[in-house]
């Protein structure tokens, strides 16, 4: 126990981070059991050491843990909770849970033998928390921390202060938002939106040199394949080699309509295979799949469309994305992070909460795709101003 607890001081003695992300007022820290889920490099661990500091500030015995730390080589987590517990501890937070072997059945043990201990641990998106070894579906709550919204990135990188804004506001006020917007930030949005684009999405690009996000970019990508996927779905190397292969693929021609017979002809796959390494990925917050239909999705049924996760992850695969796969790879994101319910529009490229329609375009985009379609919108790029149906992309982004 000593090892750990100096482990957690050295942490907190060079731990400085005055800046939130969207979740922390959030976060369901009352419950006995907590899970926060997350693309590798969002900020789960910030998350964490945050909330650590904050029990220690108000006199609560919290520990922090990573499941990779030395002491799991011969102690379970069962036992450190135990031992944790008779040292009077409270609150015991535990970092990438799914390098940990015997996750959910620790953590049943943990729920059912010390009422008194409340337990947060993240872990990979990829994990699903629900389908362990044992069952947690009425012990666990769940929480996803998302990338930075263009508003986080406004905030962290540039210090501009604005509270998120109301899906049925922008569509219904555009105008007077945006005219609102616009004097709040001070300076010319457009540029900065393109900054965003480019490497905004996640909090550590901030302090790194702008020829080094593209490789540290695609590091998380490799990492969540050759590690993430490794541990959860037993991939092995050969398995990691189709799957960068199929991203290859994909990244080729994103959005990509797949037609999945071609694909594992050309990958010496069964079409079970390349569906499943397709979800996988999309677990992983690596893909996002759009379907035709969003009730009733079968775990393997063929998506409509593939885009990429974020457009970050565009510019590091691509020297030139297509710049209307960036914009529809960024209303996507941004939408379904804040929680709408986006599919494809049978005129249009999207269809927001099985009622909106949506075309993505530049500034001098028409409305002739979605000419007499009810609840219509054009989301549009290098445009400041929203006026009635037409609304500024950059909007989209401070929804969370």
């Amino acid at each position: 126990m000593e090892e750990l607890l100096k482990y957690q001081g050295n942490l907190l003695k060079n731990f400085q981070s005055s800046w939130y992300r969207y979740l922390y007022k959030d976060l369901l820290v009352k419950e006995r059991l907590l899970g926060i889920k997350g693309l590798r490099g969002v900020g789960k661990t910030t998350l964490l050491l945050q909330h650590l500091k904050e029990i220690l500030d108000q006199g609560e015995k919290g520990l922090y843990v990573t499941a990779e730390h030395p002491y799991f080589y011969n102690q379970t987590l069962f036992e450190l909770a135990s031992l944790w517990y008779s040292y009077g501890g409270k609150v015991l937070l535990v970092d990438e849970i799914h390098k940990y072997p015997d996750w959910s059945r620790d953590l049943k043990l943990i729920y059912d033998g010390f009422p008194e201990l409340r337990m947060i641990f993240t872990s990979s998106s990829a994990l699903d928390l629900y389908r362990g070894e044992a069952d947690l579906s009425r012990r666990l709550e769940t929480q996803i921390l998302h990338g930075l919204s263009f508003r986080e990135y406004l905030s962290l990188y540039h210090q501009i202060s604005l509270e998120p804004i109301d899906f049925q506001d922008i569509i219904e006020n555009t105008l007077s938002i945006s005219d609102g917007l616009i004097k709040k930030i001070g300076e010319p949005v457009l540029p900065l939106f393109k900054e965003y684009l480019q490497a905004g999405y996640f909090p550590f690009t901030k302090d790194l040199k702008a020829e080094r996000i593209p490789q540290r970019l695609i590091q998380i990508i490799n990492t969540v394949l050759e590690s993430d996927l490794s541990a959860i779905q037993g991939y092995n190397a050969s398995n990691v080699i189709k799957i960068k292969q199929l991203l290859g693929v994909i990244a080729e021609s994103v959005p990509f309509e797949p037609n999945i017979s071609k694909i594992a002809e050309k990958m010496h796959l069964g079409r079970q295979t390349v569906n499943i390494y397709i979800k996988h990925l999309e677990d992983a917050k690596i893909l996002n799949l759009l379907y035709e239909q969003v009730r009733g999705i079968s775990q393997l049924q063929k998506p409509g469309k593939i885009y990429f996760e974020n457009p970050n992850f565009l510019f590091s695969l691509q020297v030139n994305p297509s710049i209307g796969t960036v914009r529809e790879t960024f209303f996507m994101n941004q939408l379904r992070n804040s929680g709408r319910i986006v599919s494809i529009s049978k005129k249009g490229d999207f269809l927001v909460d099985e009622k909106y329609t949506f075309e993505i375009g530049g500034r001098n985009k028409n409305k002739t795709q979605i000419k007499n379609v009810e609840n219509s919108f054009l989301a549009l790029d290098d445009m400041e101003y929203g006026i009635g149906n037409k609304i500024p992309l950059w909007l989209f982004g401070l929804l969370y």
